[in-house]
C-alpha cells in the first residue's frame, strides 16, 4: 500500500469548462476519490475565481466532497466581469507551499493551460511532480517538453467512467 501524501490543486476554469465541452459534468465526490486512490492525494485545492452567491451549489458541493476552495482575489470594479484567471493564485500557491509546507510528497495539478509549463518543469526537476491531468487532449503543446509518463487525459472513456456525473 503506497503511503504518498500528495497534493493536488485543481484550475476549475480549465477543467469545468473543457469538459462542459466534451461531455456532460464532472461528479465531485467521484473526482475526489479517483485523486485518492489513483495519484494518492490527501488534500486538494480548487481555485475559483470569485465568491458569488449564484454559485453556492457549487461551494458546497466541492466542500462535501473534501476539496478546499481558493478564490481569486478581485477589486470591487471587476466583481461583474468575466475575469476568472486563476493561473498566478495556483503557481503562487504551489511555489508557497513548496518553501513552507514539508508535510507532502508531490503535486498534482489538474489544468491544460501552458501557464503552467514552467512551474511543472522545476517540479519535476525537484522531484516532486507526480502528475499533470488534462481535461481533454487540448492540451498545450508545450507539454509535450515534459515526458508522457507525467501526463493524464481525463477525458478517456475509462477515467471518465469513474468521475463523470450522471443523473
Amino acid at each position: 500500500m503506497n503511503k504518498e501524501n500528495n497534493i493536488a490543486l485543481i484550475d476549475w476554469q480549465n477543467l469545468h469548462l473543457w469538459l462542459k465541452k466534451e461531455w456532460r459534468d464532472l461528479d465531485y465526490k467521484k473526482f475526489r476519490q479517483y485523486l485518492k486512490d489513483k495519484f494518492w492525494v490527501q488534500t486538494a485545492y480548487y481555485f475559483l475565481w470569485c465568491v458569488n452567491e449564484e454559485f453556492q451549489n457549487l461551494y458546497e458541493s466541492l466542500q462535501r466532497a473534501w476539496f478546499i476552495i481558493y478564490f481569486r482575489e478581485h477589486s470591487a470594479s471587476l466583481s461583474g466581469k468575466k475575469k476568472w484567471n486563476v493561473d498566478t493564485d495556483i503557481v503562487f500557491e504551489t511555489m508557497k507551499t513548496v518553501i513552507e509546507d514539508k508535510d507532502f510528497d508531490k503535486i498534482v495539478l489538474v489544468s491544460w493551460d501552458w501557464d503552467y509549463i514552467k512551474m511543472v518543469k522545476y517540479l519535476i526537476k525537484k522531484n516532486i511532480f507526480k502528475n499533470i491531468l488534462f481535461p481533454n487532449n487540448k492540451y498545450s503543446s508545450l507539454y509535450k517538453s515534459i515526458k508522457p509518463n507525467y501526463w493524464i487525459n481525463l477525458s478517456l472513456l475509462d477515467i471518465r467512467k469513474k468521475i463523470e456525473y450522471f443523473k
